[in-house]
């Protein structure tokens, strides 16, 4: 028998509806929901984040759902619907096994999720039964039961390896024609994923250059004049002349902790500010936090103080930057205080925070859109942002894939990652610079993390 029985635990659907669209696949395979995961359901449909989103697209599916049959079992029911293409099987018991337990509510759900599952094993006999889990705890328990479990066959793609960063060996007699050359004329294997070069030559010059239309463009100390904070090292300095160039829509940046990706994506939008090409900076964080607690702090219309918590990385960097200006420009005598002078910085660039929930209905214009922690966001998420921004936008999106918090998403299946996996391509229309950046610039504590923590994985 060819038709499989999919048992999906309320993860799947609050990772992206569509999946119950690939899993049934036209109709071939049975969708069984547990009555668990309608509850689980049920009390993240007032959320007003992404999995609010994605209960709220369930219940309405459910609404279009035709009633084809209810089976009444001795100790279980059976609801079988119809919608769009998907035959969704709802199953509730008389009487579950598993006790409720008000300190740990998620374990006794997952076994009362599985409680189903083993029942759709006597029912649907004969078919293959599966159960399909982001949560690697409850497949575990499913195993336990001796129930075939599975994740997403996204969980398994690869993420291609990066050449962000190339070394071309030159006679040092080509040097001088480098500006704006073509880059095919020094690299016949040039690809779309080639945005930074390094060219050395054996008498000891170098040069730097990141690639604008497949031409060179130099990196010189001059890019830098009137920024806030100064790049601290080559790569930092690829990605300010990328920014600064104003040259590209859409700039990828995959960072590990400390490597100042927040710092120098906000100096460098100041300083596009101060240059007259934008008006404003729009800072979307999708954290964890957010994610969780965004219906619970009440995100209003220019009530910032609210979620303040929830963007300290923002309020950090302006902090260092407000004490670096405080430094250079202003008399000790008439020194602002640090708050002031943040709320100075605020108004100034017109910095607008925007939690991700926010986002819908809204056009974005003349602004740098920082979509921060990009890890935890989905590609519904990312599609939802960038959605937003006008032609007269630049986006910077900046994470890491070894900090995801977000336990819907993997460092295979995130917006940061597939943004990433983009730039293996030329982009109709659209412009896009990557880079990574692999060097703490924080200090000793984050080297000393980085290589006693980063080695032991």
């Amino acid at each position: 028998m060819g038709q499989k029985i999919y048992v999906v635990d309320t993860n799947i659907i609050l990772q992206d509806i569509q999946h119950l669209y690939d899993i049934s696949d036209k109709g071939s395979n049975i969708i069984v929901i547990p009555e668990t995961v309608l509850i689980e359901l049920e009390e993240k449909k007032k959320l007003l984040n992404e999995l609010g989103y994605h209960s709220r697209a369930f219940a309405r599916l459910l609404a279009k759902a035709k009633t084809k049959e209810v089976d009444h079992k001795k100790h279980f029911k059976v609801v079988k619907m119809l919608v769009d293409t998907i035959e969704l099987h709802l199953i509730s018991k008389d009487r579950y096994e598993s006790e409720m337990l008000e300190h740990n509510l998620s374990e006794s759900n997952d076994k009362r999720i599985i409680e189903i599952a083993e029942i759709a094993q006597h029912y649907y006999r004969g078919a293959k039964v599966h159960f399909l889990s982001i949560d690697i705890y409850a497949r575990m328990f499913a195993l336990l039961k001796n129930i075939k479990a599975e994740t997403l066959h996204d969980d398994r793609a690869d993420v291609p390896e990066f050449d962000f960063v190339k070394q071309i060996t030159l006679d040092s007699a080509y040097f001088n024609a480098l500006p704006f050359a073509p880059i095919e004329s020094y690299d016949r294997h040039y690809l779309p994923e080639n945005f930074c070069y390094t060219f050395v030559s054996d008498d000891g010059n170098t040069a730097h250059g990141i690639i604008i239309d497949h031409k060179i463009d130099l990196v010189e100390d001059a890019d830098f004049h009137g920024l806030a904070v100064r790049p601290a090292n080559l790569k930092q300095r690829y990605l300010c002349k990328a920014l600064l160039s104003n040259r590209y829509d859409l700039v990828v940046v995959d960072a590990k902790a400390g490597s100042g990706k927040t710092l120098i994506s906000i100096a460098s939008a100041m300083r596009l500010i101060d240059l007259g090409f934008y008006q404003k900076i729009v800072y979307v964080r999708n954290s964890i936090e957010s994610l969780d607690k965004g219906a619970q702090v009440g995100f209003l219309a220019g009530n910032e103080e609210k979620f303040r918590i929830y963007n300290m990385a923002l309020y950090d960097t302006l902090e260092f930057i407000a004490k670096k200006r405080i430094k250079r420009y202003e008399n000790k005598e008439k020194e602002e205080s640090i708050k002031s002078k943040i709320d100075h910085l605020m108004q100034k660039y017109t910095i607008e925070m925007l939690w991700p929930g926010e986002a819908r209905g809204r056009t974005l214009s003349d602004a740098v859109v920082i979509m921060d922690e990009w890890q935890n966001a989905s590609d519904k998420t990312t599609q939802l942002i960038l959605s937003r921004l006008d032609e007269s936008c630049m986006a910077i999106v900046i994470g890491s894939n070894r900090q995801i918090d977000n336990l819907y998403l993997n460092r295979y299946n995130n917006g940061l990652t597939t943004l990433l996996k983009q730039t293996k391509f030329s982009q109709e229309g659209l412009k896009i610079f990557a880079i990574e950046l692999d060097r703490a610039v924080r200090g000793k504590f984050a080297e000393f993390s980085e290589e006693v923590f980063e080695q032991r994985r």
